[in-house]
């Protein structure tokens, strides 16, 4: 089941907590157990920490009896953690765009991400959310480092029946970046997607490639796709693309497949980013706006017994 690890740990919590006297050192040894519990869900030790100790600072000293419904209580507290955390600037990509259509000025959009995360076949779905929307998209193929790259964004491009640059394998992805954008704005199009090699987010020589492809582009928008199903790494990832080049978004992959969780919630408290989209398939439409009251009411809405 979807997110079932992160729900597991926290019916644990309210389970141990039920018909007892909650000291201090008794809250302290609970969290403490169910620390563990949300690492294993995917819950970034950081977050997951602050959340425990705020559970423990809204239950310590209290008596809990037969009839108190300290269920409530641990729900109420985790459910503000989470608000808070989740709490960042919504953005809608889609208006920005429709904003520009015309203009000769498109809404530049650049996409990174890891090797295997998804990151073209999401870039293909926001194409297509646009463009079922009215709008006009073109498509970079910026990645002129991996093998079969541009080919398969150019079948998407086929598929979704809109332009697409590309350039030849070797060549400076900045330039075709560029040239997209040209395209573009000579004539009039809302939106310019462009997709960038995947690299690991330790490789300093490709990281300084993404850099000048910042530069050249100069993007209203730079969003980072991760794959829900590599956990904690996916959080590290988001860390170090933000610290290395700066995120403005995350999308994150996947979520249908994602049985622990906690990956979301760890990379906004991370990065302090927004996750604007979350991936629940493979079709164009398998792309939802991510709503973190829904998301939150996945994670309690089954919480205790």
């Amino acid at each position: 089941m979807v997110f079932e690890a992160f729900r597991s740990a926290l019916n644990s919590l309210v389970d141990k907590v039920k018909y007892r006297t909650l000291s201090e050192k008794e809250i302290s040894s609970l969290t403490d157990e169910i620390l563990l519990e949300l690492l294993s869900a995917d819950v970034a030790y950081e977050a997951a920490l602050e959340m425990l100790n705020t559970v423990k600072d809204s239950l310590t000293g209290k008596t809990v009896s037969r009839g108190s419904n300290v269920e409530e209580i641990v729900r109420s507290t985790v459910r503000d953690y989470m608000l808070k955390t989740l709490n960042t600037p919504q953005l809608d990509i889609i208006e920005a765009a429709r904003a520009r259509c015309g203009s000769q000025k498109p809404y530049v959009i650049v996409f990174f991400g890891v090797n295997g995360v998804g990151k073209t076949t999401t870039i293909a779905k926001v194409a297509y959310a646009m463009k079922k929307k009215g709008l006009t998209v073109v498509l970079a193929a910026s990645d002129t480092f991996r093998a079969g790259a541009q080919e398969q964004l150019e079948i998407h491009a086929e598929r979704l029946g809109i332009p697409i640059v590309k350039g030849k394998y070797g060549s400076d992805p900045a330039s075709v970046a560029h040239d997209a954008i040209e395209y573009a704005r000579k004539r009039g199009y809302c939106a310019v997607l462009i997709d960038t090699a995947g690299r690991m987010h330790v490789d300093a020589d490709l990281m300084d490639e993404m850099k000048k492809i910042v530069r050249v582009a100069k993007p209203d928008m730079k969003i980072m796709v991760v794959d829900a199903l590599t956990g904690n790494d996916a959080k590290q990832q988001a860390e170090e693309f933000n610290n290395k080049i700066g995120i403005d978004a995350v999308i994150v992959t996947k979520t249908d497949s994602d049985a622990k969780g906690g990956s979301i919630l760890s990379i906004v408290a991370a990065t302090g980013k927004p996750v604007i989209y979350v991936g629940t398939g493979q079709s164009y439409e398998d792309l939802e706006a991510f709503n973190p009251i829904k998301y939150i009411n996945t994670i309690l809405g089954s919480t205790g017994n």
